[in-house]
């Protein structure tokens, strides 16, 4: 008798460890991203110019309410719509740690400078 309702209970936990299983995989299909994460889908360099590197890149987020595509020490994030809505671009603290962050002076993007001098301007469109 013992050992009918161990081997019951085992069945019924391996049951719903199959459900969850399902379930999971329903939700989270292939190629769908987690809550609060980015992908770069496309990156494209122009070094036509010399001294000038443009780079154009676009990113797929699943960002959280309250949350929308940005940049995060140089990577696609999910950072505060607030950010975004009012234009301080610094905020989401797109540049490395060891470079400073500065608004253009229209606020249509930012400017982040290395240590040795180096500025890479970044525009929102």
């Amino acid at each position: 008798m013992q050992l009918l309702r161990l081997a019951w209970a085992f069945a019924g936990a391996a049951l719903c460890c199959f459900l969850i299983f399902l379930l999971h995989a329903h939700f989270m299909k292939e190629g769908q991203l987690a809550a609060g994460t980015c992908e770069i889908v496309t990156l494209d360099r122009d070094s036509s110019q010399p001294r000038r590197t443009v780079a154009r890149q676009t990113a797929r987020c699943a960002c959280r309410k309250g949350q929308i595509a940005g940049t995060t020490r140089a990577r696609p994030a999910c950072v505060d719509a607030r950010i975004v809505r009012t234009k301080q671009w610094c905020e989401m603290m797109p540049c490395l740690d060891n470079e400073g962050c500065n608004l253009l002076v229209n606020k249509s993007g930012w400017t982040c400078t290395q240590p040795g001098g180096r500025v890479k301007t970044t525009t929102v469109s």
